[in-house]
């Protein structure tokens, strides 16, 4: 992929001279628009119009003057041409707003539909934002991650061209739904959190070095036609840990109720930073809940907060389900769903899996498809209130807790077709990490007790010997004497013959 030189620190020293702040800080909404160095190197807008001759619409890839590591194939763009694109700003042409500022729809003189966000000089974001954005989507290419079409550096604007997604965020989808609009079914959600994750996975495990995303949330989960999501905004995005390093250190920077609590309190940003953020959004998918909600009841604003006690009892899964599916869900995958999210949101960053173990888990989850007219063959069994009748047997088994270094290597139990959803079955599924827990323990007893024999039988057998080498010594022993005493006596004997001769002579 290319090393990335103008990502290191003493970049951010220079277009962000005031550390420690929140992106959300007010005291950084007023900093000058000053020019960075390293946005001066990107090919402006007029520069090209100046160079350009007799090619009509026919763009020539453009790239920074840092060097052969560095290439980046977004298109240039002037003012003129994106104030025509998007109608001169108008308001009808108007999308939406967020951290970096506004977003239009545009129409380029080829007929490609677009969205031109426009960077706020008075806003949260800057001129760092606005490099990386444009280094990261140059040399990042996935299916789950927009695409950069291109960008306007002409003096002190600062604006970026995408592909256009026609169904907005997934936020869009989730919270604030007018009565007239359908809530997203259970397959489509399983198939955004699938998608979202492999787009993260492409950061974490195929970039080289690998990306921290740092803002996921569903604002930034952007969906094109059918539902197909894809990451966007990558301004906060910073390049991960290499080497021996188990972190990077960075200012706190992200969205509350998103961000992992370890990079919150110290400001060391992992991968597993990601995924914790990633299963908040995963929960927000689950419940239909916003992650922060601060109009809600005293204890349900926070969504995390709210969510990890009900994972401690079975009998409050269906609870955690949004209410506007109407039942129609898999229970089995509501239970699957859930203990990938549990798993996610743990507050030690160890015990965290990932990206792409969740992928496999999520994966497998939707590829099941759910078809909500025959379960209705089956009483409705998604209902929350006939789920607490049917789940009476529950033995009390929980979410199944991430061990301790869990994040490597995980292995998701979820094979298994979608049988009848008995008390039986239910209960043979939810406990079967449980079993299988036993069955580990009892293993290890009974290697513990075979052990132990095996210890036995060798101490037996060494007594054994250390007994026969005390017989066979003692039995040495006895025949030294025996021969010393039998030296003795014939001594003796012949010392009495030979007396008894010299007095006969």
């Amino acid at each position: 992929m290319g090393c990335f030189p103008c990502f290191d620190s003493r970049e951010e020293e220079e277009l962000n001279p005031v550390r420690g702040r929140d992106r959300n800080d007010p005291r950084e909404a007023h900093h000058s628009p000053t020019t960075a160095p390293a946005i001066s190197k990107l090919s402006s807008g007029a520069d090209r119009l100046k160079s350009r001759s007799n090619i009509g619409s026919k763009r020539e890839p453009s790239s920074p003057k840092d060097g052969p590591e560095v290439n980046i194939a977004a298109q240039t763009f002037t003012l003129r041409e994106l104030a025509a694109a998007t109608k001169n700003f108008r308001p009808e042409c108007f999308l939406g707003e967020g951290g970096f500022g506004r977003v239009y729809k545009g129409w380029l003189e080829s007929g490609q539909v677009v969205a031109v966000k426009q960077l706020d000089r008075d806003g949260l974001q800057g001129n760092r934002e606005f490099l990386v954005e444009v280094l990261m989507l140059s040399l990042l290419h996935h299916s789950n991650l927009v695409n950069l079409i291109g960008y306007c550096a002409d003096g002190d604007q600062r604006l970026l061209v995408y592909e256009f997604m026609p169904l907005g965020s997934l936020e869009d989808h989730l919270h604030d739904l007018p009565p007239e609009k359908e809530p997203l079914d259970w397959n489509t959600r399983m198939k955004i959190a699938a998608g979202a994750a492999k787009g993260l996975e492409y950061l974490h495990d195929k970039a080289n070095p690998p990306v921290i995303y740092r803002d996921f949330k569903s604002s930034n989960i952007l969906l094109d036609e059918g539902f197909h999501p894809k990451l966007s905004d990558f301004g906060l995005a910073k390049l991960g840990p290499v080497g021996d390093k188990s972190h990077v250190s960075t200012r706190v920077m992200g969205t509350y109720g998103y961000c992992a609590p370890e990079y919150a309190m110290t400001g060391q940003l992992t991968v597993k930073s990601d995924v914790y953020s990633f299963g908040v959004v995963f929960l927000e998918l689950i419940t239909g809940r916003k992650a922060i909600d601060s109009t809600g009841p005293h204890g349900e604003q926070n969504l995390v907060t709210w969510a990890r006690p009900l994972f401690n009892d079975r009998r409050n899964f269906a609870k955690l389900a949004d209410p506007r599916l109407q039942g129609r869900f898999p229970m089995r995958g509501l239970y699957q769903a859930l203990a990938v999210a549990s798993m996610c949101i743990q507050e030690q960053a160890a015990t965290r899996p990932l990206i792409g173990d969740v992928v496999t888990a999520l994966s497998y989850l939707a590829n099941r498809s759910y078809d909500p007219n025959a379960a209705s063959g089956h009483n409705n069994r998604g209902l929350g209130d006939k789920d607490d009748r049917r789940n009476r047997d529950d033995r009390g088994s929980r979410i199944a807790k991430s061990d301790e270094g869990g994040g490597s290597g995980r292995k998701w139990d979820f094979e298994g077709s979608e049988k009848d959803d008995s008390p039986r079955e239910t209960a043979k599924t939810l406990n079967r990490d449980y079993d299988r827990e036993r069955a580990v323990a009892e293993a290890k007893m009974w290697g513990e007790r075979e052990r132990a024999v095996a210890e036995a039988k060798i101490w037996g057998e060494r007594e054994r010997a250390v007994a026969e080498a005390k017989m066979w010594g003692e039995r040495e022993r006895a025949v030294a004497e025996a021969k010393m005493w039998g030296e003795n006596w014939r001594e003796k004997k012949r010392q009495t013959a030979q007396g008894s001769f010299d007095g006969n002579s």
